[in-house]
């Protein structure tokens, strides 16, 4: 750019479109994984870039960088004309192309942005200071891109060091929380200058002495809570900056969302004419009260994704059990699941409703719904859309995941769980899944979010030896599984594109030995789920329209850290458990599943996912769909330890010390119900108990587990010993002193203190 004229010019915003064939719209699934592409930002400044994979995640990406000076200051959507009418048009933006479920939009790489932060984006906290360029007469500035391709999608790394680009690596992430010991690691041919964190005093920094070859690292301690930025200055001048958001520690992060769920989001009203209490419900924030109606009759009928907010609450009490939240929740199923959201009796026993929520005006006193609402939509259900319809399949794993959790607590605790022995509640967890099949059967045949739960339930049913139910509920998700194996690309739901089915492809493909499939499986979830060094991008699996259907503020738009984080980190952690050399894949998984601990407030409100347009960048104000996520997140939390080629002993999910004697780790995940010792292939995890410590001496591989000190519902652990992967030279891993077992697991007495158990292995 060249300014000819006398006088100076300001640039107030400056973006160069980034427009690549995302357009899925009238494209079928195989053909849109074979020619659709997805963008991915890193919006880090000088070095930031932006990645571009086939939705197949197969073959090379793409990767778009600075030419020279070219800061990616912001990422902002393509909305370009206002609507006509009227003197004075509204401020409503409409794309060339519409935005739509099959169309996620076109966006901006933005250089500058002062004229967008003092107008469209005013009281907005921006991912980078907003800046603007003044060119005096005569003077000229050049901004632009570069296009560089990496081999694959797990060699985008190292095609930016090849060619001299910054590269960050954090571990175990950059949501963290305050308790954590977390590293950064840098990689470029300059020095660095100084790194400093925004606000002052959010991150402490401190480099170490020692660094793995071609790397600097750092520790970094998160301060202070919410969003932080890391200013990275090198030598020649280069910033980058890298993007953190701080919690809570783990297990307090999630015991305030047991708190909230159970006391603000705590529905009893004996009048209600709906029968929704006593339960959990959606939560406005901005208004800080309970949703009761809403146009979405899921919404507020405990229905769908949108209204089924009392699903984090049985995840939480899965691995933190409360038993007054717990019998709390003995009277939900009680009195609102059972014979109510789900039917009890009849011909359609164990189907499950859509919504208890209805519009049915003829059926209520005058004016007893909102009148600045508008009804007339689509998804405003009358009782026969709504309450008396049983076919939507999508419903069905929240309720099998509650009976299920109540089912584990039941069988595996002691005094927790009262109204029914653990039986009845295993029961109803299988006639789910069957009823699912029985009643849904039109989008049963997709991939469910959550339905890695039947798994589970499977698993549980052949443990208590209940052959006749295992063998029914095997082979009915084995009539599933074949149709999936026939088709190339098998994730369609009742959207045309989708990223929630692949969690439970993937875990039936995997069950029945379909390897190729569910390894076209997770190269989708790769393709759309990042590793970048900024918060909300880092693993967070594609999703930009659930916002219509479960928010406040309903648009089209990315959405960070919805519920396909914690969804596809499910498989993606799984895959790595069974090849803990891909640290790539520990990176992503984990971050995904810790996507659902940056949606939660400091009080303990969780949103369904946070605004990534740069007029808000905000968390959602209603609860909406957020329990899928948090479901993702229960099934997934743990501590992995990994001896890394690179960057040594390090953990995610604890804090680690080691020396040439010994490793010891500590545990600091939500839950601290399960170890994963990558070195060894060892998953280990405790359907009662909590891990305290755990020690490893790494020149004999024997491990010490130390477990906390019994209590009055868990006077004794229960510990399962897996070895997902086989590893050379590691033989086959059981307690010494040969413990008693029950359906598998191995039961330890706790004392009163930490109970030690060693861990020795024998050869295969």
């Amino acid at each position: 750019m060249t300014n000819k004229s006398s006088g100076p010019v300001e640039i107030g915003a400056l973006g160069i479109p980034m427009v690549f064939d995302n357009v899925l719209t009238g494209r079928s699934l195989d053909k849109a994984h074979a020619v659709c592409s997805f963008s991915d930002p890193y919006i880090g400044e000088d070095a930031g870039y932006l990645q571009v994979t086939r939705l197949s995640g197969q073959g090379p990406a793409l990767l778009v960088i600075p030419d020279g000076h070219t800061p990616f200051e912001a990422y902002n959507p393509i909305l370009q004309t206002p609507r006509a009418g009227g003197a004075s048009p509204p401020k409503v933006f409409t794309d060339p192309t519409p935005r739509s479920n099959t169309f996620e939009g076109f966006f901006d790489w933005m250089v500058h942005t002062q004229a967008y932060a003092e107008n469209e984006w005013k009281n907005v906290k921006p991912w980078n200071p907003s800046t603007m360029l003044t060119l005096a007469p005569g003077q000229s500035k050049t901004y632009g891109v570069r296009f560089l391709l990496a081999a694959s999608i797990r060699h985008i790394e190292p095609a930016l060091t090849a060619n001299n680009r910054p590269v960050a690596v954090g571990i175990p992430g950059y949501i963290l929380p305050m308790d954590v010991d977390a590293k950064l690691f840098l990689n470029y041919s300059k020095h660095v200058k100084s790194v400093e964190a925004e606000p002052r005093g959010s991150l402490t920094v401190a480099r170490a002495t020692v660094a793995p070859p071609d790397w600097n690292e750092y520790t970094v301690h998160g301060k202070t809570w919410g969003r932080s930025r890391l200013l990275v200055t090198y030598e020649d001048g280069t910033v980058q900056a890298i993007q953190y958001f701080v919690t809570k520690a783990e297990i307090d992060v999630v015991s305030d969302l047991g708190r909230f769920l159970t006391t603000k989001q705590w529905f009893n009203d004996p009048n209600d004419p709906f029968h929704r209490g006593p339960s959990v419900m959606t939560y406005d924030r901005d208004e800080n009260k309970i949703v009761t109606q809403d146009t979405r009759a899921w919404v507020a009928g405990l229905g769908d994704e949108g209204g089924s907010i009392w699903l984090a609450e049985a995840m939480k009490l899965f691995g933190q059990p409360d038993k007054a939240q717990i019998d709390l929740y003995q009277q939900f199923i009680d009195k609102v699941v059972w014979g109510g959201l789900q039917e009890s009796s009849g011909p359609r026993q164990y189907a499950v409703r859509k919504s208890l929520f209805y519009y049915q005006p003829d059926q209520m006193p005058a004016g007893f719904y909102r009148s600045d609402l508008n009804w007339t939509s689509w998804t405003s259900w009358n009782k026969a859309q709504g309450f008396d319809a049983v076919n939507r399949s999508y419903d069905y794993p929240h309720v099998a995941a509650l009976h299920w959790t109540m089912y584990r607590l039941a069988r595996n605790t002691t005094g927790l769980v009262t109204n029914h022995p653990w039986d009845w509640y295993l029961n109803n967890a299988y006639q789910t899944a069957v009823a699912m099949v029985k009643f849904a059967p039109q989008y049963a045949r997709f991939g469910q979010m959550e339905g890695t739960v039947f798994v589970e339930i499977l698993r549980d049913l052949q443990r208590e030896g209940w052959t006749t139910q295992a063998a029914d509920l095997e082979a009915r998700m084995k009539k599933r599984t074949d149709e999936w194996t026939r088709l190339a690309y098998p994730f369609g739901s009742e959207m045309p594109w989708d990223s929630t089915g692949q969690e439970e492809v993937y875990a039936w493909t995997k069950y029945f030995g379909d390897q190729a499939k569910a390894q076209v499986t997770l190269d989708v979830i790769l393709a759309y789920m990042p590793a970048v060094p900024h918060w909300g991008y880092n693993g967070s699996a594609r999703r930009y329209w659930d916002f219509q259907y479960a928010g406040k503020i309903q648009r089209i738009e990315r959405q960070l850290h919805h519920y396909g984080s914690g969804l596809n980190a499910i498989p993606v952690l799984s895959e790595y458990r069974d090849h803990p050399d891909d640290l790539y894949l520990l990176r992503i998984g984990f971050a995904g599943q810790m996507g659902a601990l940056a949606n939660i407030d400091q009080e303990g409100f969780a949103s369904p996912a946070f605004h990534s347009f740069p007029d808000t960048l905000k968390p959602d104000a209603i609860s909406g769909d957020y329990a899928q996520n948090f479901f993702g997140h229960a099934l997934n939390t743990a501590a992995y330890v990994v001896n890394d080629p690179h960057f040594g002993w390090q953990s995610f999910g604890g804090n680690l010390e080691s020396t040439a004697a010994k490793v010891t780790v500590t545990p600091l995940d939500s839950f601290r119900m399960r170890v994963y010792m990558a070195p060894y292939g060892l998953w280990l995890t405790l359907d009662a108990g909590r891990f305290e410590k755990v020690e490893v001496n790494p020149k004999t591989g024997a491990i010490r587990l130390g477990f906390a000190a019994a209590d009055a519902h868990s006077p004794a652990a229960r510990l399962r010993v897996e070895q997902p992967a086989t590893l050379k030279g590691v033989g086959t891993y059981a307690p010494s002193g040969s413990p008693a077992q029950e359906r598998g697991a191995y039961v330890i007495p706790l004392q009163s203190k930490t109970t030690w158990v060693e861990l020795t292995a024998k050869a295969r």
